[in-house]
């Protein structure tokens, strides 16, 4: 398959600038868009995703802001550490030390997608003042699981850690968009030509493997405890905008909508909504859209 050329890919109207940051024994990269003496607005990426992915919704987005979108560990452009797997806390005391060294203490608006989202709802009620508004893209939380799970989880964490599951990788970046696409049948192929330059790297063999520390798809050897993050979701001062796709198959993950309900309604101050002709990737499929109910909320 030829490589597209330049010209079919996105064209950012507003191209970020790269940052990076040590942290936490890591070299954190950064998407940095806009002012430095804008209002900040931090935008953290899902699994398997990266920064640069929030592209398309910051083009669209009106108002004047100062966006910081990470690289998670072992994601994209930023370090992966020596470990064998990755877990939640370590996520929140990453994004504890960047906003440290980038923002500082006064309160900011934080956006979260997917296992991005669920880490700012967490860090929001571990943080409240360091919050003013809060964001939520599909961060719905896993299934409660119960602690009779626990034999079988840790014993095929141990199973995975010897068999170390690796990336399939491609021959060629239009294979990588190809993927990208199958996975997200709304997203453009513009789009998709531009997500696949960040998403991806070149190996010395010439094949193109996914920007991500393989380790991600080791199971976490500790159960998703529901009512600890519940108490952690009822210290939340910030308004909330939750957002949802119309067509998105995530609620499975948290077991059922009628489960997503209750979980919103641990949240006082909540806006909901819903974006049409979207599936999981609201911030791929709709970008003008989501760009549109950010700024009437963050307004």
């Amino acid at each position: 398959m030829a490589v597209l050329s330049a010209a079919v890919r996105y064209a950012p109207q507003r191209p970020f600038r790269s940052l990076t940051v040590p942290l936490r024994g890591l070299q954190y990269h950064v998407c940095e868009w806009g002012d430095a003496d804008a209002p900040p607005l931090v935008m953290l990426h899902g699994w398997m995703d990266v920064g640069a992915s929030f592209q398309f919704v910051v083009d669209a987005l009106p108002g004047r802001w100062r966006v910081l979108a990470p690289d998670w560990r072992g994601f994209g452009r930023s370090s992966w550490p020596a470990a064998d797997c990755y877990w939640f806390p370590d996520y929140l005391a990453d994004l504890d030390a960047l906003l440290d060294a980038l923002v500082g203490e006064a309160p900011l608006a934080l956006l979260g997608h997917s296992m991005g989202g669920n880490v700012a709802m967490l860090y929001a009620g571990v943080r409240p003042a360091r919050v003013r508004r809060l964001i939520n893209l599909e961060g719905f939380g896993l299934r409660a699981a119960p602690p009779e799970e626990a034999p079988a989880r840790y014993a095929q964490w141990l199973d995975e850690l010897k068999a170390r599951p690796g990336l399939r990788d491609y021959a060629s970046v239009d294979e990588v968009i190809a993927r990208l696409r199958k996975t997200n049948q709304r997203l453009t192929p513009a789009r998709a030509a531009f997500l696949a330059q960040h998403w991806a790297t070149r190996n010395a063999a010439g094949r193109w493997e996914i920007a991500g520390d393989p380790a991600h798809r080791i199971v976490n050897p500790v159960l998703y405890r529901w009512a600890e993050v519940q108490a952690c979701w009822a210290r939340i001062t910030a308004p909330v905008l939750w957002v949802e796709g119309a067509h998105t198959d995530a609620h499975k993950w948290a077991g059922s909508a009628e489960e997503l309900a209750s979980r919103r309604a641990v949240l006082p101050n909540l806006q909901f909504e819903i974006v049409q002709d979207a599936g999981h990737m609201i911030h791929h499929d709709q970008p003008e859209e989501l760009a549109r109910l950010l700024a009437a909320f963050l307004r």
